[in-house]
This record gives structure tokens, sequence and C-alpha cells, in this order.
């Protein structure tokens, strides 16, 4: 089937009359909301009522009611679907598992949604059960599930929907190593994900069906190959790497939609901050001849719907219930004031990095580094509370593994220390390494003496080699001025919530006794 090459901009018709044929989508989607039914900050942190009122919030279930609503009714013909990773990042996960996904989807009307690998988080009984709780397919090509009793015969490669009298065919797609990611079990194979949805293709095509778009929770590279090495895909709406694509937005990784050949793929950021709006116009070939739209940020302006407010307030009340839930026990206070952590190493800083590098040392991961500014509070000696740790660490951060060279990890390590004298909330607390710096000396010449634990000894950190690190979501992204982990490869959202992380971690210590043992030191 011949496609046409549109521009990147995709924002121009490429024919000048419009056939009567002509069969016009809007294609509304999110992807990564993990668990985001109350508002976020501009942070993708927690944000209060008082700051909601003052139209200071972003997202939350009852925004996005409303948005879907007001899209559809702009819309000649529409379809809403979600590019996977509904569970993990929040207590209402940790609480009702994919019940309350499952409640407010179906609240929402999805039309579909693929498989991402925080679906597996808790293996395929958890699965099995939203995918029984919803009212729409849940879809995923590049796994073999036959082996799996809980999923065979219910979990679909893809699917066929209708709309203004067309038929549209939907393929689901999730990372080729969700194995080594998430839970799936020994029973699930995962597989190629442009072999999949080729196959996907060639079936559906064969059904007479010329409008295929992928549900692709495989990140913003992955579909840019799936977009290169296959035919008859024209849309791809992607997830996984929590990337947006704008025309407008200077934070875009690139623009909304990117054209690959004739296939437009789209991404909506993460956690509901946004609904993404692609207008699709197809001829009667099934071929795009105009794919144009841009995320709604999911702003103060968007109102909330009261019901759907009301009910996630609902929801939330077992929660407080769930934060005065004693984890563990700590020995002694275990101090994480902000004039410690954000100039020297802290025993909170200590706790912290530890538990990320715990948590994904079976990955490769040889490094973790925490923001002091990350780290608000102390913890009391006695008994501890999973609101305490919340209250240690708010933000609702996730785990993010990612790989760069020992120059870049030098650079980081220069960041850190380069506003130690107006504490500044990017210095770096560290795990499996250790650094000296001179806080008198110039901003970016200030780190020295940089070891890694490498085979139980430390030796001296290689421009040129490439290591495995853990940090925050936040920090990942460029937050506190660590610019130059954008540019990491092999990177990946772990998902898990980093207060989670380390209320596990300290459960698993019996009383933690907290300690400095001399990772960071200074001139």
């Amino acid at each position: 089937m011949l496609k046409l090459i549109l521009s990147t901009s995709a924002a121009v018709a490429l024919t000048s009359g419009m056939a009567f044929a002509d069969f016009s989508l809007t294609i509304l989607h999110t992807n990564d909301f993990h668990a985001r039914f109350e508002p976020i900050s501009k942070y993708d942190s927690p944000c209060s009522a008082d700051s909601n009122a003052e139209g200071k919030c972003f997202g939350g279930t009852a925004r996005l009611v409303t948005a879907v609503e007001e899209a559809r009714a702009r819309a000649e013909n529409s379809i809403l679907v979600s590019g996977g990773d509904q569970f993990q990042g929040t207590l209402f996960y940790t609480h009702y598992k994919g019940k309350v996904a499952a409640e407010f989807m179906n609240k929402l009307g999805y039309d579909a949604m693929t498989v991402g690998n925080h679906e597996f988080d808790d293996g395929p009984e958890v699965l099995a059960g939203f995918m029984e709780a919803v009212n729409f397919p849940v879809l995923l090509s590049n796994a073999d599930v036959s082996g799996e009793q809980m999923l065979a015969g219910k979990l679909a490669k893809s699917t066929i929907i209708e709309r203004g009298g067309e038929k549209i065919g939907l393929i689901g797609l999730t990372p080729q190593d969700t194995d080594e990611l998430s839970s799936p079990g020994a029973n699930v194979i995962f597989s190629d994900p442009s072999a999949a949805v080729q196959g996907e293709v060639d079936m559906l095509t064969s059904m007479g069906v010329n409008k295929i778009i992928v549900l692709s929770h495989s990140g913003y590279g992955v579909d840019q190959e799936v977009a290169a090495n296959t035919t008859g895909v024209d849309v791809i709406v992607g997830g996984h790497t929590n990337t947006l694509l704008s025309n407008t937005n200077e934070r875009a990784e690139g623009p909304y939609p990117t054209m690959v050949g004739s296939t437009a793929i789209v991404s909506a950021y993460a956690y509901g901050k946004f609904l993404g709006e692609l207008n699709v116009t197809f001829n009667d070939d099934g071929e795009i001849i105009e794919a144009k739209g841009e995320p709604l940020i999911m702003d103060g302006s968007v109102t909330e719907d009261d019901a759907t407010k009301g009910r996630v307030a609902e929801l939330a009340a077992p929660l407080e219930e769930l934060r005065q839930k004693v984890v563990a026990e700590a020995a002694v206070e275990i101090v994480g004031s902000r004039d410690e952590c954000r100039a020297r190493e802290c025993p909170m800083g200590n706790l912290i990095a530890d538990a990320m590098l715990d948590r994904v040392k079976d990955k490769g991961i040889t490094i973790a580094i925490q923001n002091g500014g990350g780290i608000r509070a102390s913890i009391d000696a006695g008994e501890v509370t999973m609101g305490e740790v919340l209250t240690v660490l708010p933000f609702q951060n996730t785990l993010s593994t990612f790989e760069v060279n020992g120059a870049t990890m030098m650079e980081a390590l220069e960041n850190g220390a380069s506003l130690i004298e107006e504490g500044g909330g990017r210095f770096a607390q560290v795990a499996g390494l250790k650094y000296t710096f001179d806080a008198a000396a110039e901003p970016g010449a200030r780190v020295s003496g940089v070891v890694v634990m490498e085979a139980g000894a430390w030796v001296p950190l290689d421009a040129g080699k490439t290591y495995g690190v853990v940090s925050n979501n936040f920090v990942r992204n460029g937050g506190d001025g660590y610019k130059m982990f954008r540019g990491a490869s092999n990177v990946y959202d772990f998902g898990p919530d980093l207060a989670e992380v380390t209320a596990d971690f300290l459960a698993g210590k019996g009383p933690y006794t907290p300690y400095l043992d001399g990772r960071i030191s200074s001139k």
C-alpha cells in the first residue's frame, strides 16, 4: 500500500481537494499515567488543595474527564487510547493495585490500551484482574502468552474498532526486555517489536483494514525504528520514555507528530499532564493526507469534573491509614536536614542512595546519585511510618536508570558541587562512588579524587568508560542543573516511587542505624 510522505510539521494538507471518501479521525491519547489520579505540581509531585484552588496544579483524572469530553465534542470521529503504564507510582496503586485505574479508564471511555511493562509489576494475576475489569481491549503483539494460564486467550495482539463506518486496526506493543524490567513470570515470552507489528499489520490488511494504529509502550527511539522497519503503519501512539512531542513547547524532544516516512509518531509526556490530540485525515485508500495536532496541557484552565473529583477524594481517604502504617524502625535519628544534605555527606543521603542502588544492583547499575534538595526532612529514632518517609521524599519521584561515561559523571559531580555556598539543592549524595570537593575552588573545578567500586575495590573513575547509574527521574530529566544526563543512553524510568523504595530498604534492615563512611569529603 503506497503511503505519502509528510513534512515533519505535518501541519499542511498535501492535497488541495478533499475526496468524498476522505475520513477524519481525532486520536486522543495518554501514556505513562502512573496512578496520578490527583493533581500534580509542575515538578510532577503532589499538589496541595490550596495550590490546586489557586490554579497552580496540573493533571488529575477530574481534569482529564473534562478535557476528553470537550475534545470529543469538537471531533467528527474520535478514539481515546493509552500507550501503557497505568500501574505504579503513587499510594493509589500500592493500595488498590489496578482497580482504580480500571474504574477511571472505564469512566473516561478508553477504546484500547497497550500493556506497559509496569502492568506486569505484580505478575500476570493483577494484570488479568485489571483486564477483566475494563470495558475495552488490552493489547500486546510482541509477547507469547500461550503458556501463561492467566493471560492465554485473553490478551489479544490486535483488535478492530469502527468509527464513522470505517474499520481501524489497533496493535499493542511493549518493551522487548520487559522480562528484565518487571515481573511477567517465566511463561510470557517477549519478541522483536518490528516483526510482531508487521505480522499483525499483514493480518489486518488481509481483512480489509487500511487504517492501522500501533499503541506502543516501547519508547521514542524504538517507535522510530518500528516506523522505519515496517509497512502499513499509519500512526504510532508512544509511551515508556515519558517523551513530550510538541510544536510549541521548548522542552519537547521532537515535533508532534514526528514523521518517519508516512508514519506519524505521537507521545504526550506522562502523569496525565497532557492529553494528546492528533487529527488525521485519510483518503479512501487509507493513506494519510494530513496529520496535525498538539498535546493539550491539563493546567488550571481546565475545569475539574466535580463528580470525579469527589470520587478521587473518597478513594484517597484510606491512603491516610497507609501513611500511618509503621514500615520500619530507626535505631537513632536519621539526619536529613537541609544544612547537612546540601553541603556534605549526610546520613539520609546515604540511606536513600544505598536504597536506590540496592533496588537495581542486579541490573548492571553500580552508581547512585541523589540531589540533596530532594531530601526534605529527618526521621526521628523509633518507629518509622510511611508518612514520615513520604515527608522526607514527597515528590513522587521514580527511579531512573541510565548509562553515561566517566566524563559525564564527572560533569554531574561538578554540577552538584557548583552551588554549595548558596545551599543549592543539586549537591550530590552518592553510593557506589566516592569523591572530594573544594568549596573554595572555582565552580566547575571543585571535584577531585573520584573513585568507583569495581569487583570489591575502589578504582579511579575512567572518563572513557561507560557506567550504569541510578537516580530519580527529576535529576535524570535535567533537574537541579543535571542537564548532562538528558543525553544518557539506555534510559529507563524504573517506576517505583523513591519513597517506596526507601521504605522497603529500611524495612529489610531491622532497627536501621544511620552512618557516614567518608564517601564524600571536603578539602
